[in-house]
């Protein structure tokens, strides 16, 4: 079935060190997702700065408030520069989240790219034209918001 990405930048009038030190704390991740999403990380004592093959654990309500389990694996990790993280477990039958880093204009320029598959094979391409393609960026609006207002940006969408 159909394989979709989301892309998405930012730039941050911050140095690479500073937004490196937020977004690879797996503890930040709540502050970036939307109240409504119901985003709780299960993991206990995780560590300051993600690692590769670091699997945390949530609980999130994509949708109707539906509490899901959803577990991701930081697979590749290069310090300052990008992090993946994959679900293991969760509501995609693919989700593959690349988050670059690249110092450029006196700041950093941030790039998400997320290739997902929805399940359920032509429900999921539904579910997606009319709820999560719309979803998706619901929430990366947001993101940018939380972040424009803890370090000041400019965002676009690619």
């Amino acid at each position: 079935m159909a394989v979709y990405q989301f892309k998405r930048e930012q730039f941050f009038n911050q140095s690479i060190d500073v937004l490196w030190e937020f977004i690879s704390s797996p503890k930040n991740l709540k502050t970036i997702t939307p109240d409504y999403m119901g985003f709780d990380i299960v993991s206990k004592d995780l560590p300051n700065a993600m690692y590769e093959g670091m699997i945390i654990n949530y609980k999130v309500s994509p949708v109707l408030g539906i509490k899901t389990t959803w577990v991701t694996e930081i697979t590749h990790v290069k310090n300052k520069h990008y992090f993946v993280d994959e679900q293991r477990v969760g509501p995609y039958k693919i989700w593959h989240h690349q988050h670059f880093l690249e110092e450029t204009n006196g700041g950093t320029l941030m790039k998400d790219i997320v290739t997902y598959q929805p399940p359920f094979g032509i429900l999921g391409v539904l579910a997606n034209s009319i709820m999560i393609k719309h979803k998706l960026n619901e929430i990366f609006e947001y993101r940018n918001t939380v972040l424009n207002e803890l370090f000041g940006t400019n965002s676009s969408q690619y």
